[in-house]
């Protein structure tokens, strides 16, 4: 089963601390014929992680930790719908899938803890979104960023049609309803049955918006706090909205059943709802730290940066987007910096030591575009105090 990636589940792979500790990560594909090459270049990972692990462990050892891995190269139904980006972790009690939506490079390491670095640089992107596809008798929950989209599977106890949410309250019993749509958006229901059952409809469609609305706005391990965008027919906003008490929901949505176009096309229109939404998102915190800056609540000085960290006084901290500087943190005693293996970047860099610093001190970090940075440096930082 995929695992949805969250701020909870990342801290809980940062308190794993057992051996061995496997992190694989590789670019995957979403169609035929480029998603063939997926299965070879995740067996040739599977081939480097084996030989790590009989530097230490027995045969027996590695075959248990290997077999649902090995396994997963044999699943076919899981590599045919893959996204932009895969993670599996495995320790000895944790296996995990996690699909990303942006490419990821190829990395294959045994520690004795989990490298997470890529999983928390995802989560901190500040271009992502969900999207609410809404129906009179269903929805379904998107997460996406400027490059795509895909559906994101709901845990089982959540019920996600109207007859799973009103049960034995459902009135609208007898009649049958056809729903029509086409690419253009245009659709309209068609109620078959016995007379005077519209206002039935009705009640239990504004009954069954009402129990979204709360899923929504509870499970915030589902929606990560992020914005949402309403896809649903024209007719069935306003009713939603009404409903609706999560300030995460866009007042601006998507006017059409997201079931009649495909997921890339969706993909386009969120994008175009969401665009003006990141970039004022972007605008508004540049200029909130050039206001801590002038007032010296701010700074651009990585030295200056690590030691407010450290104290705990960063509130938000702006990171450039694919900038990796290659020095791990300074040592506490020595205060000197450890160059890092230039050779394998991927493992670690300076910028992600600080922002995993500022996280476990309770501050937000933003990962934005290079163009969008109002610092040279790399980062950006603004003070609580």
């Amino acid at each position: 089963m995929i695992t949805k990636l969250t701020s909870a589940l990342i801290k809980e792979l940062l308190a794993v601390n057992a051996e061995p500790c496997i992190s694989l990560y590789m670019p995957t594909h979403r169609s035929h014929p480029e998603n063939i090459q997926d299965t070879i270049r995740f067996k040739n990972l599977l081939k480097k992680v084996r030989e790590s692990l009989t530097e230490k462990f027995s045969n027996v050892e590695i075959a248990d930790l290997m077999e649902p891995m090995e396994a997963l190269g044999e699943n076919k139904y899981f590599w045919n719908f893959t996204t932009d980006g895969l993670a599996i972790l495995r320790s000895p009690e944790i296996f995990l899938s996690i699909h990303l939506l942006v490419p990821v490079g190829e990395l294959a390491i045994v520690a004795n803890t989990f490298h997470t670095r890529p999983l928390r640089r995802y989560l901190q992107s500040a271009d992502r979104y969900m999207v609410l596809g809404l129906s009179q008798h269903e929805f379904h929950l998107y997460e996406g960023n400027r490059h795509a989209l895909c559906e994101v599977e709901l845990p089982n106890e959540i019920p996600t049609t109207i007859e799973a949410a009103l049960g034995d309250e459902l009135t609208e019993k007898r009649s049958t309803v056809a729903s029509y749509g086409g690419v253009s958006g245009e659709s309209s229901n068609m109620h078959h049955g016995h007379g005077g059952k519209k206002d039935e409809v009705d009640i239990d469609a504004e009954r069954f918006f009402r129990h979204v609305a709360k899923v929504i706005q509870k499970n915030n391990s589902v929606t990560g706090g992020l914005p949402i965008i309403l896809a649903a027919l024209p007719e069935h906003h306003d009713r939603f909205q009404q409903v609706n008490e999560n300030p995460n929901v866009l007042p601006t949505g998507i006017k059409f059943n997201p079931k009649s176009v495909s997921i890339k096309k969706l993909a386009e229109l969120a994008w175009e709802v969401m665009q003006p939404v990141h970039l004022l998102k972007l605008t508004e915190m540049v200029e909130k730290y050039n206001e801590a800056k002038a007032n010296d609540l701010g700074s651009d000085s990585i030295d200056e940066v690590i030691g407010a960290a450290e104290e705990g006084r960063v509130s938000t901290l702006l990171i450039e987007e694919g900038r990796i500087i290659a020095e791990r943190l300074r040592n506490q005693l020595t205060g000197t910096f450890k160059p890092i293996d230039l050779t394998q970047p991927k493992l670690d860099d300076l910028l992600d030591d600080i922002g995993e610093l500022v996280n476990n001190r309770g501050g937000t970090v933003l990962i934005i575009p290079q163009t969008n940075m109002p610092s040279k440096t790399g980062l950006a930082a603004i003070y609580r105090y």
